[in-house]
């Protein structure tokens, strides 16, 4: 797999996460879709990166 594309999929799992913490703490809507979109793109990153050759 590219090095850019891991590097992407890991800023945008990490960049929806914290938006999702500060919605969360705001208590405004779409705070657990986005938990849910940026934990998934992190675990889809580290399943990557852990097979990786």
């Amino acid at each position: 797999m590219n090095k850019a594309i891991l590097t992407r999929i890991k800023n945008l799992g990490l960049s929806l996460g914290v938006l999702g913490c500060l919605f969360k703490l705001m208590s405004w809507a779409g705070a657990p879709t986005l938990l849910v979109l940026g934990l998934s793109l992190l675990a889809l990153y580290f399943l990557l990166k852990v097979f990786e050759k």
